[in-house]
C-alpha cells in the first residue's frame, strides 16, 4: 500500500474561497444578506465580517452566509451558526467532518445537510498553495451544505447536490442514465 495523500489529513491553509457558481445558486434560494466569515478580498455580500471584526462575537441578523476558517476553531464557527438560527437563516459550507464532535453536536441538529456530489475545486488567492499542499486541484476532502433554520433542531433532512448547487435526483446521485 502507498503512501497516504498528505492532503487527505492536513492543509497548509485554513482559508478555502467560496466556488462562485456555488455561492451563486444558494443565494439564488436564500438571498443571502451578511457574510459572517470573509475577507475584504472574498466576501460574497455587501454586507460582512473579517477576521478584524470577529464575526463569532457579532450578531448575525437576516440570511447569513458562512464559509468559516476550516481549522482548529471550524466547531466555533458551527456551534455559533446553530445558537444563531434561533433567529436567522445559516447556510453553512463545510467539510464533511462526519467523525467529529461539531458535527454530532451542532451540524446534526441542522435543518438540512446537503452532501456535495464530488470534491469541490476552490479558487482566489490560495490556489497554488492548496494544489502543492495537496497535489491536485479539488479540495482534500469531501464537502457539505448545512442549513440552520429558526426552529430546528434536527436531526436534518439529508440530501446530494451537484458541486453547482443543483439538487441530485437518484439518476444523477449514482451516475446512471435514463433508458
Amino acid at each position: 500500500m502507498g503512501a497516504p495523500n498528505p492532503g487527505m489529513f492536513a492543509s497548509t491553509t485554513d482559508e478555502w474561497p467560496t466556488p462562485p457558481r456555488l455561492f451563486a445558486a444558494l443565494d439564488a434560494e436564500f438571498h443571502f444578506t451578511l457574510d459572517v466569515c470573509a475577507s475584504d478580498v472574498n466576501a460574497k455580500c455587501a454586507r460582512y465580517y473579517t477576521r478584524a471584526q470577529d464575526g463569532l462575537a457579532q450578531d448575525w441578523p437576516g440570511s447569513c452566509w458562512m464559509n468559516p476558517p476550516y481549522g482548529v476553531e471550524i466547531g466555533k464557527w458551527v456551534a455559533k451558526a446553530q445558537r444563531e438560527s434561533r433567529r436567522s437563516v445559516v447556510v453553512c459550507l463545510l467539510p464533511a467532518r462526519t467523525d467529529t464532535g461539531w458535527w454530532h453536536d451542532h451540524v446534526m441538529r441542522a435543518a438540512e445537510v446537503r452532501f456535495i456530489r464530488g470534491r469541490l475545486s476552490f479558487g482566489g488567492v490560495r490556489q497554488e498553495e492548496r494544489r502543492a499542499a495537496s497535489g491536485a486541484h479539488n479540495a482534500p476532502f469531501p464537502s457539505v451544505v448545512a442549513v440552520f433554520r429558526p426552529g430546528s433542531s434536527g436531526p436534518p433532512v439529508c440530501s446530494a447536490i451537484t458541486r453547482d448547487g443543483i439538487p441530485c435526483d437518484e439518476m444523477t446521485l449514482f451516475g446512471l442514465e435514463a433508458s
